[in-house]
């Protein structure tokens, strides 16, 4: 039974808009998660330090955290228009990757990870707007809908990717076809265009005929003046601040895992990226669920218990045994990577109370920028003495920091729980 009623002309579509988004962000994904695989294969061929390795992987996400604000704009102005940007999104990154194939030197890679982050910020507000509009009524769970097809993108990315560039699975006879179609991390990268533009030109197809809901922005100073009133909310800045530092904390496992993974345990690419997906695979199942209870029970009693226990998780990795421990640890951090953040973007538009969407999401993910900083200084703590396991370190500390902030906000009640009080 639904908690509001939603209107007939509201319902038109609205299930072939789940589908279409939480497609086009699973093909999104896979490509986001393939990329920390390839810029450590680089890494090593480049000669570049953990301190560069660091700064090109904050670039990427800083480009992002900025550009998310113009798609936010975007998204409120032209709400008709998000099969577009979406487009648009799937299109671009296709070629920044074509051209980070070609990188020679790190300079070069500096410069087109610039690039590489406008792609995915021009995804989420239209995209996640556009759900929020046609679900008021399942708002946390159709956002959470959207991040399972992320979890399952980022699940299939590092296995795609590891099955193409580990010389030992080129040559195993059970999947030997891989032998045919062997490829290093340029020409990776290079031919990833193709199946971009392919997904981009699906997903715009799918979402053409898909009725959509206007939104009340109409020029830039109704965007500003949306943002400024969010900005005057206390709960919202700090959902803002909480964003920041749990960024900086993921931003810095998803950089560095690999990277322990392949230069310090000695792990190949297909090994690193069984890690890597078998977290994003209890991320799936964790997801919808988390969402769902979020909605029913409230947003801040799933929060922030599960806030807490993956600030533990990134301290444990630090002294976890190569072997069941490790794959364990890696295995709890992804059930509540993503979950938690769509159920984050979904406490925000509870705060905004249904306006502004597209802004409100531009706001979550351009705190993002904020976090940009914990790749460098993880990578300039792991070229000291401290080593690469004070990266986990760090994260742990920066992540229970943000979990005690959160602990303190009052977040209001969703219409669920309006419902039955």
């Amino acid at each position: 039974m639904e908690s509001v009623e939603v209107s007939p002309e509201l319902r038109k579509g609205r299930n072939q808009l789940a589908v279409t988004v939480t497609l086009g962000h699973a093909v999104k994904h896979v490509f986001n998660s393939a990329l920390p695989i390839l810029l450590t294969l680089m890494k090593g061929d480049l000669g570049l330090s953990n301190t560069e390795y660091g700064v090109i992987t904050s670039v990427g996400r800083g480009t992002s955290g900025a550009t998310t604000m113009v798609a936010g704009y975007l998204g409120e102005r032209f709400a008709n228009r998000a099969g577009l940007m979406l487009f648009i999104s799937l299109s671009m990154m296709g070629i920044s990757y074509f051209l980070l194939g070609f990188a020679p030197s790190f300079w070069w890679v500096l410069a087109v990870m610039l690039l590489v982050g406008i792609g995915p910020s021009l995804y989420h507000p239209p995209a996640i707007a556009s759900l929020s509009r046609k679900f008021p009524d399942r708002r946390g769970f159709a956002i959470s809908l959207h991040g399972t097809g992320g979890s399952i993108g980022e699940m299939l990315g590092p296995i795609v990717v590891g099955l193409l560039t580990t010389e030992s699975v080129k040559t195993a006879s059970i999947i030997s076809l891989t032998y045919l179609v062997a490829f290093q991390w340029d020409e990776v990268l290079k031919i990833s265009v193709f199946p971009a533009l392919l997904f981009a030109v699906l997903v715009y197809l799918m979402m053409r005929n898909i009725p959509t809901v206007d939104s009340d922005t109409a020029s830039i100073r109704d965007y500003f003046g949306d943002v400024g009133l969010l900005l005057k909310d206390k709960v919202m800045l700090g959902l803002i601040f909480v964003t920041a530092f749990r960024s900086m904390a993921q931003a810095t496992i998803v950089a560095f895992l690999p990277v322990y993974l392949i230069d310090t345990l000695g792990k190949d690419a297909i090994t690193t990226a069984l890690f890597i997906a078998g977290a994003q695979a209890t991320g799936i199942v964790a997801q919808p669920i988390m969402g769902w209870l979020s909605d029913k029970y409230g947003r801040k009693i799933v929060l922030v218990p599960a806030m807490s226990l993956l600030g533990v998780l990134y301290l444990t990795l630090s002294v976890a045994d190569d072997g069941v421990q490790l794959i364990l640890n890696v295995l709890a951090m992804g059930a509540f990577v993503y979950s938690l953040h769509t159920i984050f973007i979904a406490a925000a538009m509870d705060v905004a109370k249904g306006r502004a969407q597209s802004t409100v999401v531009s706001l979550i993910y351009g705190a993002s920028f904020l976090g940009t900083v914990g790749p460098v200084i993880a990578g300039l703590l792991s070229d000291t003495d401290l080593g690469i396991k004070s990266c986990f370190i760090f994260s742990g500390i920066v992540a229970l920091v943000s979990t005690v902030v959160l602990a303190a906000l009052k977040l209001p009640k969703t219409i669920n729980q309006q419902q039955t009080h």
